[in-house]
């Protein structure tokens, strides 16, 4: 399924799989509006993390991160583009929610609906990995398989599987 916010598509693997030993940092998740909801809704993090881990670009990135960057310039004409390998072990539920790209909009001073945020599926779908976007379950993906959307479409992701979920999170802006 395509529409104008978000849409599915594919791009070739042709990386190995060096983001597997990247310095992964775990943050909590910068919206306490969307915090406070999940409370509210139920959902009981112990950590209050409710994300994966992260590698952005304040660490080293794969030897081939460039090829990607440079991919997704082409494919979607955006800038300032920014990638973050992200890593999601098991039990981490990530509740339904929209990007705010706090950071990101100060650093390039943009307006939130032309942010382009592209997710990469790194490997092939494994039992208990899930991803839904605009109320659209997404598995069963291969790795290269990838959702895109603008701005602040609503979007969840889980692993409940026992394998780790690594996935890459590409961002731009259209001008």
């Amino acid at each position: 399924m395509i529409t104008d916010k978000w849409g599915l598509g594919r791009m070739e693997p042709f990386w190995d799989n060096e983001y597997i030993g990247l310095d992964y940092i775990q943050e909590k998740f910068n919206n306490p509006d969307d915090l406070k909801l999940w409370k509210d809704q139920g959902y009981v993090h112990p950590d209050s993390h409710y994300t994966g881990a992260m590698c952005d670009m304040r660490g080293l990135q794969p030897t081939w991160n460039d090829e990607i960057v440079s991919w997704f310039y082409k494919k979607y004409n955006v800038y300032d583009i920014g990638t973050s390998y992200y890593r999601m072990g098991t039990g981490v539920i990530l509740p339904m929610h929209g990007d705010i790209y706090t950071r990101y909009r100060e650093m390039f001073r943009c307006e939130l609906h032309n942010i382009k945020r592209v997710v990469v599926f790194l490997e092939d779908w494994q039992s208990g990995h899930y991803f839904e976007i605009s109320g659209n379950p997404v598995t069963h993906w291969k790795a290269g398989d990838y959702v895109w959307w603008f701005g602040d479409v609503k979007h969840m992701a889980a692993n409940i599987g026992l394998e780790d979920r690594y996935t890459l999170q590409i961002t731009g802006h259209l001008r």
